[in-house]
């Protein structure tokens, strides 16, 4: 019997009303029953110093422990200036530190990518994926998923339209398969 995998999510925009906020709260609604997805919040953490490797703050420690139990991984990004935002690049840091203590590896992951712009966070995607391959973490190769214009998956009262549905539950049904190799 098939047991439910503990998957984290990891939003890289703060703001409420992010697009991949919406992205990551409607995987958690269409994740089929193998996978329980949760999102874990990043924007609290202070920003990674190596210095704190030996006496870290509590927030890493807490951060540290939660991907360290999870399955797998699904990290939902914006682009800012072509790259990951800040808090996702940080929130990778810390989880990878100190050196040889990396929680992140042997995981299965996925990156989704929004924007209202047509590129969909391409570049975000990119540099986002490239960090992941160095800390041996299993990115899903497909579908590789970059949400363009990505505001109008959602109507007015922000609800998934019928075309936002079928992106998200293809995505997280291919994830979901991606996840059962392990």
């Amino acid at each position: 019997m098939n047991q439910t995998k503990d998957i984290a999510v990891i939003v890289g925009s703060l703001r409420k009303e992010s697009i991949n906020r919406k992205v990551a709260e409607n995987l958690v609604a269409l994740a089929p029953d193998s996978l329980a997805l949760e999102i874990v919040e990043i924007g609290h953490l202070p920003l990674y110093n190596q210095d704190y490797d030996d006496d870290s703050p509590e927030a890493y420690g807490r951060f540290r422990q939660r991907i360290a139990r999870a399955d797998g991984l699904i990290f939902a990004t914006p682009e800012h200036n072509r790259s990951m935002p800040a808090a996702m690049k940080n929130a990778v840091d810390i989880g990878s530190r100190p050196y040889s203590k990396s929680v992140w590896g042997g995981k299965p992951a996925a990156i989704i990518s929004a924007s209202p712009s047509m590129q969909g966070a391409f570049g975000a995607s990119q540099h986002l994926r490239l960090s992941l391959t160095c800390l041996n973490i299993y990115c899903m190769p497909n579908p590789e998923t970059y949400l363009g214009q990505a505001d109008k998956l959602f109507d007015p009262a922000g609800a998934l339209t019928e075309t936002g549905r079928a992106l998200l539950k293809n995505f997280i049904d291919a994830y979901a398969q991606w996840v059962a190799r392990f």
